[in-house]
């Protein structure tokens, strides 16, 4: 069995970086064609750098799993057969697969590294554990819809396999992800398991009645419609201590697609809230989850963990993640001497701005008390992707994977 894991998402180098630096112990990520989260635009890893992103893991101590996690049709299988290579020679810590003939193939070529089923198979009971278990699985990653008590049988029942969970992040309104509303309304050419999926379930939508065309039925009565499909964002932290005792070994957080911010601020809020469990079972962990309403999110909801799942797990308002701090700016490591910091701003600051400060290492409030351009110029302000230099009046320890959000928690209606 593995040592307790906080797995986060790796969707580009950089990300990944940050993710282990703010303390996951593991990372996954994936190529276009065979993800269900394949970003086609900005710092992706696709095959050219799947090594290097396997092997920056290594160097800071930390796992990458390569998700081969679509179901395949047969072109899949044979460009998959042409790639099985360029797999093998990445050499990750093991595979994420739901299709069974991927998972032969994996096997037959690759048979050295481990197979973890994705929760795309619907693992819901002891004995899919079990059938994984004998055909050659070292891991199991439980379908979302699962509540912890179901979690401590199948653990009970099959103590010698690791098992792994989702405790945080956006969440899919179909059984475990597995959706064909984007197939459908794209005339399948934004299919969601091939990681191209347009979120039809976070759009708006009115009611229509057969004999009535054109008439559209008001959801609710605010003119606007209803995201009557679109689900909150998962999210367990304070949960954290049963599903210890419930037998997880890895708890995964979602979000290939989501900002170098949101990764690096949830990675170091779960990291510190799990190292406070493993000292204090009891702790209180309330300030967590106010951590995590920081980040870009649709309202929480804790889903079925509890075993209540119900309309107030959805949406209804809002479809886009809102966070409750904006991001303001990301260190780029290079200090001046006198003091600045080099920047990319996120978000437009302004002189005076009292700012929050994170870091893998440490987190505090400080002042902008200037900001210069490269040519030495004093600004009365810095604007949205903007790189200058900013003096704050406290200094991080170490400045290179820094960043500023904004203060305080900004609470939307969900």
């Amino acid at each position: 069995m593995c040592n307790l894991e906080l797995l986060l998402p790796a969707g580009s180098l950089e990300k990944l970086e940050y993710a282990v630096r703010y303390g996951a112990d593991a990372v996954y990520l994936g190529v276009v064609d065979f993800s269900l989260r394949a970003m086609r635009k900005g710092d992706l890893i696709t095959f050219d750098n799947l090594s290097q992103a396997v092997n920056l893991a290594h160097s800071l101590g930390a796992k990458a799993y390569i998700t081969i996690n679509i179901f395949a049709f047969n072109n899949d299988i044979k460009l998959l057969e042409a790639s099985v290579d360029r797999f093998k020679d990445a050499k990750p810590d093991a595979f994420i697969i739901s299709d069974y003939g991927i998972f032969n193939l994996v096997r037959k070529y690759i048979p050295e590294i481990p197979v973890h089923i994705s929760t795309q198979t619907n693992t819901l009971n002891y004995e899919s554990v079990k059938f994984w278990r004998d055909l050659g699985a070292s891991r199991v990653i439980l379908a979302r819809e699962l509540p912890i008590s179901d979690i401590s049988e199948i653990r009970k029942n099959v103590p010698d396999i690791e098992l792994e969970c989702f405790v945080h992040g956006a969440q899919c309104v179909s059984f475990s992800g597995r959706c064909l509303l984007s197939d459908y309304f794209s005339k399948g050419e934004r299919k969601a398991n091939h990681g191209n999926c347009s979120q039809p379930c976070r759009w708006s939508y009115k009611l229509v009645e057969e004999t009535r065309p054109g008439e559209y039925l008001e959801i609710n009565q605010d003119g606007r419609g209803a995201h009557i499909l679109s689900p909150k964002d998962l999210c367990l932290v304070k949960y954290l201590p049963q599903l210890i005792d419930a037998g997880i070994d890895s708890f995964k957080v979602e979000g290939r697609t989501k900002s170098l911010y949101y990764v690096s601020a949830v990675a170091k809020t779960y990291r510190q809230a799990i190292d406070e469990i493993l000292q204090n079972p009891n702790a209180d962990l309330q300030k967590y989850f106010t951590e995590l309403q920081k980040v870009g999110n649709r309202g929480y909801t804790t889903g079925f963990a509890l075993g209540d799942n119900n309309g107030e797990s959805y949406s209804y308002n809002i479809s886009k993640g809102l966070a409750g701090a904006d991001f303001l700016c990301e260190f780029k490591g290079a200090d001046s001497p006198d003091e600045y910091n080099l920047v990319k701003i996120k978000n437009k600051v302004l002189l005076n701005d009292e700012v929050e400060i994170i870091t893998p290492d440490e987190q505090f409030r400080a002042v902008i008390e200037n900001i210069k351009n490269s040519d030495g110029e004093d600004l009365p302000l810095g604007n949205t992707n903007d790189e200058v230099y900013i003096k704050f009046s406290k200094q991080p320890k170490n400045p290179k994977y820094a960043l500023a959000r904004t203060i305080g928690v900004k609470l939307y209606a969900s």
